[in-house]
């Protein structure tokens, strides 16, 4: 993992060469040691949201602010609880309303506020960011705000801070970004057409064309027959439309799709039960109850479709997505007042799991907010059907307390084998190395704490944490083929 250069770090960082370890001396002297053995390994970064535009053209960052503010949902989140408006972070609004668009200012905000992250993932992200990526050697605070902002734009205008340059640096081999159905994969052919090797590939997103609830719905299908010169009006045309686009984002390099869904909910129905729901969600004739079991009946039929093309399968669930209408309403979706919700998988996948859930050859990767299911579904399911994998802790659990609870609760049923190392969910490149730091270090105490215990030696903890760092992912997310 790349960093700026040592004889300048040791003298000037601002974070602490021993954050995040256990405070026991004993315990952190091993901790130390397996994060050594860890510290430098290449970043597999199979789920994120990072512009491929900006590796395609091999672009300068531009404004920190924009970079590191605006795209961050973290921080939009937090600052907008104590009544920074979103408009004034550079969150452009669908109406008329004013957004700011001066960095210096949003920066400035940022600084301001900069002690409402204490003790927050954010925080640590971000102090990593500046100093190790950026090379800032003072903390953030308002007097200090415009000449690190100025710092700032300065290095991001270096050729060594292009976003390849930055790619490579950092370390990285495998990156995939996150793509509708619908999505222009442009970008992603002008990668593979040129002469440089990063790899860089799209997810299948198909939200936008399975969730009628979309005020978009009927949109995006007739996007997706224009796409694949397919009749989406019926449901094996439907059908064809999905595996076709598939086949498209493949030849893309996709590895994996995406399912960001409120339930786990999966249904199996009869042949003429699935036509006629179709009919009635494509026709805007749904009748009450139809969305959920659509989007159910469309999971299974996406894990059908992926033990035929090879697609791992990932599964987002248990999160109440765009919770605050009127941010829904003047900013669009996703722009982060998603909640936890509770979820169930028990029942929920059982309709799955009973037609595919024995496939060796089949991935399903499970991601959830309800950390409550950890030690009580999804670890004896994971440590049972050979197709689920359990996903590293996702959104407000992607944290070190949240890392420490899901080890805690998923290890002992289901294994370290179980699970697919760590993703960054990152939409700055910046902060990738952040992300991979953080868990780097809260597995090495984690497994320092195993050790010390004498559960396990340090040859095989040693061996552990490489896994989690870098081979669970590579393996799971089949970065080799």
């Amino acid at each position: 993992m790349w960093r700026i250069p040592v004889s300048c770090a040791k003298l000037c960082s601002t974070v602490h060469e021993d954050r995040l370890f256990p405070s026991d001396p004993d315990v952190r002297r091993v901790a130390r040691t397996i994060y050594e053995g860890t510290r430098f390994l290449p970043i597999i970064s199979p789920h994120g949201h990072c512009d491929p535009s900006v590796l395609a053209d091999d672009a300068g960052l531009g404004d920190p602010a924009a970079e590191l503010v605006t795209k961050d949902h973290y921080l939009l989140r937090l600052l907008y609880s104590q009544g920074t408006p979103l408009e004034a972070l550079g969150v452009v609004a669908l109406d008329d309303t004013p957004t700011e668009v001066d960095g210096r200012r949003i920066w400035r905000r940022l600084a301001e506020n900069y002690d409402l992250f204490r003790g927050t993932p954010s925080r640590l992200w971000l102090d990593y960011t500046l100093s190790e990526v950026l090379g800032v050697t003072e903390p953030l605070r308002a007097e200090s705000s415009d000449d690190i902002y100025e710092q700032i734009t300065n290095r991001l205008g270096w050729d060594d801070y292009r976003a390849r340059s930055l790619y490579e640096r950092f370390g990285i081999e495998f990156l995939a970004t996150t793509d509708g159905a619908a999505a222009n994969l442009d970008a992603h052919a002008r990668i593979r057409q040129s002469d440089w090797p990063g790899r860089v590939v799209p997810t299948f997103r198909p939200d936008d064309v399975i969730d009628v609830e979309r005020g978009d719905f009927r949109d995006n299908l007739r996007r997706l027959a224009e796409l694949t010169d397919t009749d989406t009006a019926t449901w094996p045309g439907y059908l064809d439309a999905l595996r076709l686009r598939r086949r498209q984002f493949i030849e893309a390099g996709a590895t994996a799709s995406d399912h960001g869904h409120p339930s786990a909910a999966t249904a199996d129905l009869q042949p003429s039960e699935k036509e006629r729901l179709f009919t009635r969600v494509a026709k805007d004739n749904a009748e009450p109850g139809d969305a959920e079991l659509f989007r159910a009946q469309m999971l299974t039929e996406m894990v059908a479709m992926s033990l035929d093309d090879g697609l791992v399968m990932q599964l987002h669930v248990g999160s109440w997505r765009d919770h605050n209408p009127l941010l829904a309403a003047r900013f669009g979706r996703d722009i982060g007042a998603d909640m936890p919700k509770p979820a169930d998988f028990v029942a929920s996948l059982k309709p799955m799991l009973d037609r595919f859930g024995n496939e060796p050859d089949l991935t399903i990767v499970i991601y959830t907010l309800d950390e409550t299911t950890y030690g009580r579904e999804l670890a004896p399911m994971a440590g049972h059907y050979p197709v689920l994998r359990l996903g590293p802790p996702w959104w407000f659990y992607d944290s070190p307390q949240g890392m420490r609870r899901f080890y805690d609760q998923v290890v002992e049923t289901a294994g370290f084998s179980n699970l697919v190392g760590f993703n960054d969910d990152a939409r700055s490149l910046l902060t990738i190395p952040a992300r991979h730091d953080v868990a780097r270090r809260i597995n090495a105490g984690f497994l320092a704490g195993l050790v010390t215990e004498h559960r396990m030696d340090e040859r095989d903890a040693a061996e552990i944490a490489s896994d989690l760092a870098y081979g669970l992912a590579r393996r799971a997310f089949r970065v080799a083929t």
